[in-house]
């Protein structure tokens, strides 16, 4: 059986703080790990499916060509290079000469950050810290981009359409700073969830 390594999405299964103090990985965090092992055991992927994550999936690429676009970034293409080291591994969506960019697709206009000064979701912080430390870069941008809703994902929310607005009201970015503390931390969860792996 591989080691385990924690894939850059899911990095923030493992920084959920535990309910006592006595233990170091969390409730979400153990559920994960044996749903990785049971991953290992049987050869089958646990299937994830929502109108969420299938609009993210479908329109993966034209966020990321929009996001390119409305940033007004160098020539770069997206990026196909797979990232692994002792503890992390990964794809970065974009990679530019001295960032790395992750793009999210909103669901709607509802759950577009238009308004939140923060990164409104603490896993892809994280994510964006496992990015930067597999590609060497101190800075990461993360992206959300609103896009329309294909017909064949949810024809009802198709009547969402956002073509007639300026690109400020359809695209919102977050600057995040490497932070080795973070990195620091992750590792050491990762040793431990390998200890907890080891003992199921």
């Amino acid at each position: 059986m591989k080691e385990f390594k924690i894939r850059s999405s899911a990095a923030g299964k493992l920084m959920t703080s535990p309910r006592s103090k006595s233990e170091t990985l969390s409730e979400t965090t153990k559920t994960y790990l044996k749903e990785w092992k049971k991953e290992q055991i049987y050869g089958l992927q646990k299937e994830i499916k929502s109108k969420y994550i299938t609009k993210g999936l479908v329109l993966e690429d034209t966020a990321i060509d929009k996001a390119i676009e409305w940033l007004d970034l160098p020539f770069v293409l997206k990026n196909e290079q797979y990232f692994e080291n002792e503890y992390f591994c990964g794809t970065p969506d974009l990679i530019t000469d001295n960032e790395v960019l992750d793009t999210k697709c909103s669901w709607d206009c509802f759950s577009f950050p238009l308004f939140d000064k923060e990164v409104p979701n603490k896993d892809y912080f994280y994510q964006l810290q496992v990015y930067m430390h597999l590609t060497g870069k101190k800075k990461a941008r993360l992206v959300y981009v609103l896009l329309n809703t294909p017909d064949d994902i949810a024809p009802y929310e198709t009547k969402c359409n956002y073509d007639h607005l300026e690109k400020e009201y359809k695209i919102k970015t977050y600057d995040i700073e490497y932070d080795p503390e973070v990195i620091n931390q992750l590792e050491e969860k990762v040793k431990e969830s390998r200890t907890y792996l080891n003992n199921l």
